[in-house]
């Protein structure tokens, strides 16, 4: 049967295909069009690993990489490139992508800001773009995105504050904006977000009070804003928040009391406040958290009793209270019931009684920390009842007594750390059942006797500090048992007997510190296999022999400290690591030369060789040290000038080359060394001027040249070192007279012009100096005029010495006002007049030489003796001749008394006379020269040149 088709039904059909055209046509433009937006798109990027490479024309684009296109392949809803290494930036023509509903373009290299333009995107639900490099400010058109349900953008550099449109989102319930640096405050209509689930904004610089509008956030069950800036209290009307589960305020300025309605998120499970100003009591509400998992309220000001139980939080596994101000001892309800807490951090408070009252009952207990607080008592012998503990830190209390054996039975302890208490008594055999111990810290207590070798069973130790205890007897030899020794520290202890060979075999040691115990024996050469070592210091103690050439293969040892030892022969076993950073091994006996691969540790900052008996001139090579900040030298017997590649050593701050036998003239790149605060080059044979340059050294606290053949004037520029407080140029050429400029030398306490021949009168500005204390000594000189009045103005003075000068005049009265002096001599001078009573006090020895002086404690002043004073130049002269006669034979005899009796008393003499030759010795610091007398005379002493000519360095009589 035939259909035959009639005039509307013909006509109609013809419409349908024309509409159909039109609409293939308009389709067929949009995927046209949307292939040029997402190719113009494409460009923004900078594709280094060829992800878009599918991205052409030639194909569909519902076929690209990182593209999802809707049911009917007409539009494109999801772009996915996350973690592609895409850089470059976001292009505004995503915004025309309008049927997107998921952005995420995280986790790459982008830069540059957010485009405004995405506020076009209405169907947007996730906006990711967290981890990238993105900047600028959030755009006030994210708020038209109605639709949008995740916002992820932290973990930028977008900066700026929060615009108050996000409130707008009414269906966000993720918002990620951490790790940025958004600033400002938390805009108040965030509380619009009504199934906002989580919100992070932890990493930021916010600032201002939480707003109490999040309590319109009813579904919140994340809020973390650690490491901000907020300020205020926390508003109670958080409270509110009931679905919340982990509340995260950490590290923020949040100040008042933690508000009790936190009590009332029955949900809570993580609940973290450290870091901030939270002062009053630990909120007893606390206890009805029962799904409370961790609770840290660390590092406020919290005080009172601890007043928390796990009766009702079961689940608590972490409590965290560390360094508030929280005191009492802690509460014996802490663990009741079946608790499951495992982490409980207390340090840091002020807790006090004893540690186990409290513990007995927190058998799950793997971590316990109460140091830093004022407990007091023993270790209780059941700390074994804690059977799971690994981590045990009792140390920066008052714990006495001894470790009970018990400690033995906690198998799984794996550090122990009881350092800086009052422990007695010695390391129980017991600990050597601790096979899984890494860390052992008992360091300044008073634990006494030896070291148990069942220590050594304990295999898995990485860590011993025994510091600043009393252990004695020696280290036990099977400390190579110890595989997984990282760092042994003895130090401070009154160990003795040899080093322990074995300890060689301890291949990981890193830092090996046996100092100040008394320790004898040679270096075991097995020390060279402990290729780790970086640290291994051995000073004070009576270690002696010869380095073993073995450790020359020791490349990464930084710190080498053997002061004070009996070590003999080369040091260039010790020179093969290039790593040097610290060499000290002042006070041996090493002989031979600096060895040249000394060169190779060009980091090195402290080298210190001093007292030894090394021999050669200074290496050139020092110069290359340009970290270098102490170069000590001093008593050996090296020659030749100072290298002057010392100059590159910018850093110095201490330069000791004295008790040598250089030569040459003081060096005038010395003012190039800014940071130089000791300069000793004294006791050498260095000639020519003092160089000018020195007055550039600001920071010098200590100059001392002494006893060296210098001469010339002393320069004025000195005067520019006002930082100085020890001036030592005694024993020189100097002439000329004492620079004025010295007066501004207001930080001496100590200045020795001695034994020059420094003219003129002492300038009365030295009375300024009223810091000096310990000495001023310009005897020996040249120096004319009167004694200024004004040294009575230095009442600090100790020592005072103007003898052997031409000074006249009368002694000044205000002399007498210097309280403080204990040794005066102003004696051999031109002196007259009367002895100032207030100076009675001092021997007669301290005016000798002076004719014209009288009164106690020389000779009464008379009319008779001015009488005298009128005889005839010749009628004096014989006077004089036949004192001074006299006075010889009587001191002749006299000698020859004292030198019989002394003799006859050598060998049991211990004279405080003899105790004030040594400390002169010490003063003068130039022993081999055999010049020792500072010429000063104590009060009621007498005078001890005579003393010391009568020894010699063996203690045999001389005549």
């Amino acid at each position: 049967m035939v259909h035959v088709m009639g005039p509307f039904t013909k006509s109609y059909l013809m419409v349908f295909v024309a509409a159909l055209n039109v609409l293939l046509t308009l389709t067929h433009g949009d995927k046209l069009l949307i292939s040029q937006n997402l190719l113009q798109i494409k460009s923004s990027f900078v594709d280094t690993n060829g992800v878009l490479n599918d991205w052409t024309p030639e194909s569909s684009i519902c076929s690209w990489d990182g593209l999802t296109c809707s049911q009917d392949q007409t539009h494109v809803i999801s772009l996915n490139l996350s973690n592609q290494g895409l850089s470059g930036s976001i292009s505004p023509l995503l915004g025309r992508l309008i049927f997107l509903q998921k952005l995420d373009l995280s986790s790459n290299s982008l830069s540059g800001p957010i485009p405004p333009g995405l506020g076009m995107l209405k169907n947007l639900e996730e906006l990711l773009l967290y981890s990238n490099s993105l900047s600028g400010s959030v755009p006030r058109e994210i708020g038209l995105l109605k639709e949008l349900k995740v916002l992820r953008i932290g973990n930028n550099l977008l900066s700026g504050e929060i615009p108050q449109s996000i409130g707008n989102c009414a269906n966000l319930e993720v918002i990620g904006l951490a790790s940025c640096k958004f600033n400002g405050s938390l805009p108040k209509e965030v509380g619009n977000l009504r199934w906002l689930k989580m919100l992070n904004l932890q990493g930021n610089d916010f600032r201002g009070p939480i707003p109490e509008e999040m309590s319109g956030c009813g579904e919140l069950q994340i809020f973390s804003a650690a490491n901000n800036g907020f300020e205020g209290g926390l508003p109670p009307l958080i409270s509110k928040l009931f679905s919340l589960e982990l509340l995260n305020l950490a590290n923020n300025s949040l100040s008042g009391y933690i508000p009790v309605e936190l009590g009332g998120l029955f949900n809570l499970k993580y609940l973290n406040l450290l870091g901030n100003n939270f002062t009053g009591k630990v909120p007893t509400e606390l206890n009805k958290l029962s799904l409370l998992e961790t609770l840290d309220l660390s590092k406020n000001s919290l005080s009172g009793q601890l007043e928390i139980s796990t009766y009702h939080l079961k689940n608590l596994q972490y409590l965290v209270l560390s360094d508030n101000a929280l005191m009492g001892s802690i509460p014996g309800n802490l663990c009741i019931g079946n608790s499951n807490l495992q982490h409980l951090y207390l340090s840091g408070n002020q807790f006090s009684g004893g540690i186990l009252s409290g513990l007995i009952n927190c058998s799950s207990l793997v971590e316990l920390d109460l140091s830093n607080n004022g407990f007091n008592g023993s270790i209780p012998s059941e700390i074994d009842s804690l059977t799971y503990l690994t981590a045990l830190a009792l140390h920066n209390n008052s714990l006495t007594g001894s470790i009970p054996p018990q400690i033995g039975n906690v198998s799984n302890l794996e550090v122990l750390s009881l350092f800086h208490n009052s422990l007695t008594g010695q390391i129980p055999v017991e600990i050597g059942r601790l096979e899984r111990l890494n860390l052992l810290s008992l360091y300044e207590n008073q634990m006494l006797g030896a070291i148990p070798i069942e220590l050594t069973n304990c295999s898995s130790l990485q860590g011993i500090d025994f510091f600043g205890n009393h252990f004695t007897g020696s280290i036990p030899p099977t400390m190579g048992n110890l595989k997984n020794l990282v760092f042994l520290q003895l130090r401070q202890n009154e160990l003795s007997g040899p080093l322990p060979a074995s300890l060689g075999y301890c291949k990981g040691l890193e830092e090996l510190a046996l100092a100040d115990n008394k320790l004898s024996g040679p270096l075991p050469p097995t020390f060279g296999l402990l290729s780790h070592l970086s640290l291994i210091t051995l000073y004070n103690n009576s270690l002696e022999g010869p380095i073993p050439n073995s450790l020359f293969g020791l490349k990464n040892l930084s710190i080498i400290n053997f002061s004070h030892n009996r070590f003999t022969g080369t040091i260039a076993p010790l020179v093969g690591s290039g790593n040097l950073v610290k060499l000290d091994l002042t006070n041996n006996s090493f002989s031979g030369e600096i060895p040249a691969m000394l060169a190779a540790s060009t980091r090195l900052t402290r080298l210190r060789l001093g007292h030894n008996r090394l021999i050669g001139k200074i290496p050139p090579f020092i110069g290359q040290y340009t970290e270098l900040d102490f170069l000590d030298l001093s008593f050996n017997d090296f020659n030749g000038e100072i290298p002057t590649e010392l100059s590159n050593c910018r850093q110095l701050t201490h330069l000791l080359l004295n008790q040598n036998r250089l030569g040459g003239a003081v060096p005038s790149w010395v003012g190039r060394l800014k940071q130089l605060g000791e300069l000793d080059l004294s006791c050498n044979s260095l000639n020519g001027e003092i160089p000018i340059e020195l007055g550039s050294c600001s920071s010098l606290i200590k100059l001392s040249i002494h006893d060296n053949h210098l001469s010339g004037a002393i320069p004025p520029e000195i005067g520019n070192l006002t930082s100085l407080n020890v001036l030592a140029l005694q024993r020189n050429n100097l002439s000329g007279p004492i620079p004025l400029a010295m007066r501004s030398l207001d930080k001496l306490y100590e200045l020795r012009l001695s034994e020059n021949s420094l003219s003129g009168p002492i300038p009365p500005e030295l009375g300024q100096l009223t810091e000096l204390q310990v000495m001023l000594d310009l005897s020996k000189n040249s120096l004319s005029g009167e004694i200024p009045p004004s040294i009575g103005d230095l009442v600090k003075l100790e020592r005072l010495n103007l003898s052997h000068n031409r000074l006249e005049g009368e002694v000044p009265t205000t002399l007498g006002g210097l309280t403080s002096l204990h040794r005066l001599n102003l004696s051999d001078n031109v002196l007259r007049g009367g002895i100032p009573r207030s100076l009675s006090r001092f021997p007669p020895e301290s005016f000798l030489g002076n004719v014209g002086l009288c009164g106690y404690p020389l000779g009464p002043c008379s009319s008779a003796s001015e009488e005298a004073g009128k005889l005839s130049e010749a009628a004096t002269a014989g006077i004089v001749v036949a004192i001074v006669f006299t006075s010889t034979v009587v001191c002749l005899v006299l000698i020859y008394v004292m030198l019989k009796m002394w003799c006859n008393w050598r060998e049991v003499s211990v004279s405080n006379s003899d105790g004030e030759v040594l400390e002169e010795r010490r003063e003068s610091g130039c022993d081999k020269r055999g010049n020792d007398n500072d010429g000063y005379v104590g009060l009621g002493s007498s005078p001890l040149q005579q003393k010391k000519k009568m020894r010699s360095s063996t203690g045999t009589c001389l005549f």
